[in-house]
């Protein structure tokens, strides 16, 4: 390659050019991640939910709380940024990988299961957490199996696969009932109008952990789909996915991991599964 002279006052234009660029280090500005996260006062954009309690949920204060936002927030000091360099995202289901294509997040800790679909348009570290499609039901429920169901009422969100696996494949009888968010059915299993609540595990495990639920539910303890929850990243960011690999499994040796699970799902007497290995994906 040719190389041609320059003045010096293009080279110093040159120089603040690089500077500017360089976190991005594609030579692209990178909005999610403007630092380094040496403790200068850079910020990190996380996505997360805000609305699922025991995972990511934004509290009337303003704070955040839950597994992932836990899990987040490890790795985030792990890749040396502070706490208070991080700024957590509301990140819905709907839009995950458009905001890592976008650029608005650096990484997304949102229940967001691995999966080959995923997999094409986004890159994943982990899995973090294996969770499972279960039911949850009144604490004096005698529904035990996901066939009890025939006859009685089930509720899940508006749009969710949950609710029809089970009709599909357990209970073709059940009466499905569609609400818009998790906060609806759990009033609606809790008046009675309901007999039972299905998504994964973790996220009824969060709900039933809540202090105003408390000792109300129980989870049948099911196990109706393996759910690999991952850490996406944007597709083609290999060297950011293998620093939250690296640590996740610090997460895990340190104990720091069975320390979240227990804060967040503790009160549900959640039964999870063992921290999983990085790259092992249940099918």
């Amino acid at each position: 390659m040719k190389l041609r002279k320059v003045t010096a006052a293009a080279a110093t234009a040159l120089v603040l050019s690089l500077t500017a660029t360089a976190c991005g280090g594609d030579g692209k500005s990178d909005s999610a991640d403007t630092g380094s996260g040496s403790g200068g006062g850079d910020k990190i954009k996380i996505g997360i939910k805000y609305d699922q309690p025991g995972l990511g949920l934004k509290e009337p204060d303003g704070s955040f709380s839950g597994f992932d936002v836990d899990v987040a927030t490890y790795v985030a000091k792990e890749l040396g940024y502070n706490e208070d360099q991080i700024e957590f995202v509301e990140t819905k289901s709907a839009d995950r990988e458009n905001a890592l294509a976008r650029g608005d997040v650096k990484f997304i800790a949102a229940t967001y299961s691995i999966t080959p679909e995923r997999q094409e348009k986004v890159d994943f570290a982990g899995p973090y957490l294996l969770a499972h499609q279960d039911l949850l039901v009144k604490a004096d429920s005698d529904i035990t199996e996901a066939t009890d169901l025939n006859g009685k009422n089930l509720c899940s969100v508006t749009g969710s696969t949950s609710a029809q696996n089970v009709k599909n494949d357990f209970a073709p009888q059940a009466n499905l009932e569609e609400r818009s968010g998790y906060s609806e059915c759990i009033a609606a299993l809790q008046s009675g109008r309901v007999d039972a609540l299905t998504t994964d595990d973790s996220i009824l495990a969060g709900f039933a952990a809540q202090e105003q639920y408390k000792g109300q539910f129980k989870l049948a303890g099911l196990k109706l789909s393996n759910e690999n929850y991952g850490i996406g990243v944007k597709k083609g960011d290999t060297e950011t996915a293998n620093k939250i690999n690296t640590a996740l499994e610090k997460m895990v040796s340190d104990k720091s991991w069975n320390k979240a699970v227990t804060d967040n799902f503790g009160p549900a007497k959640y039964k999870n599964e063992p921290a999983p290995k990085i790259g092992n994906i249940v099918k």
